[in-house]
């Protein structure tokens, strides 16, 4: 992997002008900022509809785009939304996304969108290309049908008409234009590099297209769910809520599913972190009915055929394995055997392990680093919040010997540039160096998450040069 370096920050956290960021003029002048800077990656969250906490991490399709970062100035040029709808839709304020609006008001003016436009005949040829896509649009479209209830308990079989007509329009719309952000980037110099969920909803067009791929009972409810034991986060471990894969099945048809979900992937990225790698070794199945996660045992997962399978469909991308949590040497020997760069944070490295694998110092060539990830406080808050003795060896390792740390962030980054690793990504917060009120997500925590934002005027108070510097000095440009 050639050094290089990039920015983390979800699509929704774009500044502009309608209550979350878009894929709009706001994502070239973003990746325009990454390129001035020398950064070569843009690192962005799951693309799937979110879930109703705002999560992208559990979805009614893996093959799902989020209507919700369609750029309504582009429909309004095409005249398919009026100058006084997009009027209407201006936000209240530009710091935070407005979730409770948009899930009022953003579909109702989408399918008058849908009901304009005229290319139905693209439309048509797209979900024959994404037929996964068009079945998660019946799957919306059956859902509104059955009054949102959830598919296992669905008596209606005529999808609404008009759903599924707003559904087809907005996954095509979204294809579209993310095709022209991601060919704007690559022409700038920058890759951009999406995400995979290791797991789905239990109520997803997924699940509901193939039930014999996941673990259900009789009812078609899941007998065992996902998530994770006690750790650094929390201390009564995490219980997701998700479907565990039936990877029995999932052998016997060669990983169809996933050789296609990494096809698709594919195709909106020239990259991908797989989230939870980490349970294509061993995965963490807990007692559906169960209130934590503490009672859950560790079973084998699928190993290197998953891999190879994945990698026969994805032969030039980027692949990175998200390693974090807790690890074992029969983790640690998969993610080698895959060749996939593992992933080391910043923040795990100060936290009493002896020689942390997670010191800069200790970071391999293949691998990619982070001052924090979206579940990690940001650099400035993370500091702030050690306790005095960890602040100290912290500023000893990084060099800072000067009389006042809230100076030490520089030292910090510089050291982070200089490591091994052969791919550094800081979140965009880092570049800004805000604290704690800035922080994305919160693991374990089901309110307050994923909605900041950044302005335009923030985002111009990026120092290009320091870091533009960094990278040709370390040589990550």
């Amino acid at each position: 992997m050639k050094r290089s370096s990039g920015a983390l920050m979800h699509v929704s956290s774009l500044w502009g002008e309608y209550s979350v960021g878009s894929l709009g003029k706001e994502a070239k002048e973003w990746i325009d900022k990454l390129a001035e800077c020398g950064f070569t990656y843009w690192q962005v969250l799951p693309f799937c509809l979110p879930d109703e906490a705002n999560s992208p991490y559990k979805s009614f399709s893996a093959f799902s785009m989020n209507p919700m970062f369609i750029d309504l100035p582009s429909l309004c040029k095409a005249g398919l939304i009026t100058e006084k709808e997009l009027e209407e839709a201006r936000q209240k304020t530009p710091y935070s996304c407005e979730f409770d609006r948009l899930n009022k008001e953003r579909l109702v003016l989408l399918a008058k969108a849908s009901e304009r436009f005229e290319g139905l005949g693209a439309i048509d040829q797209f979900m024959t290309d994404h037929p996964h896509t068009e079945k998660f649009c019946e799957f919306m479209a059956l859902k509104a049908s059955n009054d949102g209830k959830p598919f296992y308990n669905w008596t209606v079989n005529d999808p609404d008409s008009k759903t599924l007509k707003l559904w087809r329009f907005t996954q095509y719309m979204f294809y579209v234009q993310w095709q022209e952000i991601k060919k704007y980037a690559n022409s700038k110099g920058v890759k951009i590099i999406g995400d995979i969920p290791i797991y789905v909803s239990d109520d997803s067009s997924d699940v509901w297209e193939d039930i014999s791929l996941f673990q259900l009972d009789e009812n078609l409810r899941p007998e065992r769910v996902a998530g994770v034991p006690p750790d650094y986060f929390s201390e009564d471990g995490q219980l997701w809520g998700n479907p565990l894969y039936n990877w029995d099945r999932m052998k016997e048809t060669g990983f169809k599913w996933w050789r296609e979900r990494a096809a698709f992937m594919n195709e909106l990225f020239d990259g991908v972190r797989i989230d939870h790698f980490r349970a294509f070794e061993s995965y963490f199945s807990i007692p559906a009915t169960d209130k934590n996660a503490k009672n859950g045992v560790w079973v084998k997962g699928p190993g290197m055929e998953l891999i190879n399978a994945i990698k026969e469909a994805t032969p030039d991308a980027l692949i990175i394995a998200e390693d974090l949590g807790d690890i074992t040497d029969e983790v640690r020997k998969l993610v080698e055997d895959s060749g996939f760069p593992g992933m080391r944070v910043l923040q795990f490295g100060f936290l009493g392990e002896t020689d942390s694998i997670h010191l800069p110092h200790n970071y391999p060539a293949n691998s990619v680093a982070y001052t924090g990830t979206h579940d990690n406080n940001t650099l400035l808050g993370y500091v702030w919040e050690l306790d005095g003795k960890t602040r100290v060896d912290l500023m000893k390792y990084c060099g800072f010997e000067g009389a006042d740390w809230n100076k030490c962030y520089n030292s910090i980054l510089r050291t982070m540039f200089a490591s091994h690793a052969g791919l550094l990504i800081l979140p965009l917060q880092d570049l800004l160096l805000y604290g704690a009120d800035t922080r994305l997500n919160t693991p374990g925590t089901a309110k307050g998450n994923w909605s900041f934002r950044i302005t335009k005027e923030q985002v111009d108070k990026i120092d290009c040069n320091k870091f533009l510097t960094w990278n040709t000095i370390y040589a990550r440009k």
